[in-house]
């Protein structure tokens, strides 16, 4: 089995239109969450959200591409450039032939739906643009990378609600770890913030309309974000042979299904896929010092994962660190997980651990260490990033400082 790391990671969030800016504002523990501007938001009882500002598609795609990029294919092009550019790698011969693209989104072309079923079913027209079918299609971004950037191996998108990032980035780490691929990109993107994206998570009642507050005990509820989370995956030799910058390395993972409910999470999931990212990675659990929590900001998110952790670290639990940066960010569902994967590596790298803001009650259903309001410098060897998703299908990454 190979040694897997990260040689170059690229973002654009609420946060950031960078991995720069968003390690920042993380540091700085600034809040990316505002009220949204588009079409018909006034319809809406939810108008916040962690929405990219500043951001011109314009400006960056001409028109040809325009009419075949849906918003989140361009966040994804525009953060794999990044972490492409800083791994240095370029994609010829056979690394070209064996190295591809795994990301993971959850609802792909939502704005391309949304801006289409307004036409066809608002506006009366009887006719669309022929490329909608592949603008909104969900593989559209993994797609546009592999052709943007000469990716010829293994390619496709992975599609499991909130942890589609983390289950995209488990398989990436695979290829890597099998020998099958010197080198992945992978990652994930969403951007469901259009009238039709907020509308159908308004109707499940779990939104906040003030704030994410993950573990405070007067949370009300998550706020959707939208951006993409880019990384280069890379064969640890294959790396260090050329010279490379290594962020941190992959050590390992670990997948559950909790079969017992749609939307209800269940901490013995939780508990399998955090134990199991531990015995892949063949890491004590006295070695990890810090948790990217999934940390939605619901009362039963945040309580049942503070119990599959408790069950899981047993008394090193209270001498663990676990924040939410969905609390600065928002909840970019499909991408969450990609996005949240940047503080494991700030942590692992800089040794700054991204706190958890609008922290305001304790919650003694939540009573461990949440790194509350303020950013910590903390020396650590083994970061892990949750994912546990609607449908009861959970992630869990495990990293290591190298």
């Amino acid at each position: 089995m190979k040694r897997v790391v990260i040689t170059g990671a690229g973002t654009i969030n609420a946060l950031g239109h960078s991995v720069a800016s968003t390690f920042e504002a993380m540091r700085e523990g600034r809040c990316g969450i505002g009220k949204l501007e588009f079409r018909d938001v006034e319809r809406l009882s939810i108008r916040i959200g962690g929405q990219v500002r500043g951001f011109e598609a314009e400006g960056r795609f001409n028109r040809q591409q325009m009419s075949l990029y849906d918003r989140f294919t361009q966040f994804t092009l525009i953060a794999a450039k990044e972490a492409i550019l800083q791994s240095g790698l370029e994609f010829h011969g056979e690394l070209s032939a064996k190295s591809g693209v795994v990301l993971g989104t959850a609802g792909g072309g939502v704005s391309t739906w949304d801006d289409n079923y307004r036409s066809v079913y608002e506006d009366g027209k009887n006719r669309v643009h022929p490329f909608v079918v592949p603008k909104l299609m969900n593989n559209a971004a993994a797609s546009h990378v592999s052709m943007e950037f000469n990716l010829k191996g293994p390619s496709f998108t992975v599609s499991t609600a909130c942890a589609s990032s983390n289950h995209a980035m488990a398989q990436a780490f695979q290829m890597v770890r099998s020998g099958m691929s010197p080198a992945m990109i992978t990652g994930g993107s969403e951007s469901m913030l259009c009238f039709g994206g907020v509308k159908a998570w308004e109707g499940l009642r779990v939104m906040s309309k003030k704030a994410c507050r993950p573990f405070s005990a007067n949370r009300n509820g998550m706020v959707q974000g939208e951006g993409a989370g880019i990384f280069v995956f890379e064969e640890y030799e294959h790396a260090q042979a050329r010279g490379a910058e290594i962020l941190c390395e992959v050590l390992g993972f670990a997948m559950s299904s909790d079969a017992s409910d749609i939307v209800m999470p269940s901490k013995q999931g939780a508990a399998r896929a955090i134990a199991g990212a531990l015995q892949d990675a063949g890491v004590d659990r006295e070695r990890v010092g810090y948790i990217n929590a999934h940390g939605t900001g619901t009362v039963a998110n945040d309580k049942t994962e503070c119990a599959a952790v408790a069950d899981v670290f047993g008394p090193h639990a209270d001498r663990l660190m676990m924040s939410s940066t969905k609390s600065m960010h928002g909840h970019l569902i499909g991408g969450t997980g990609a996005v949240e994967l940047l503080a494991c590596i700030m942590a692992l790298k800089d040794g700054v651990i991204a706190p958890t803001i609008g922290y305001e009650e304790p919650d003694p259903e939540c009573a461990l260490d949440v790194v509350p309001n303020q950013a910590r410098e903390a020396r650590i060897d083994v970061a892990l990033s949750n994912a546990f998703a609607f449908g009861g299908l959970n992630a869990v990454l495990a990293l290591g400082r190298v």
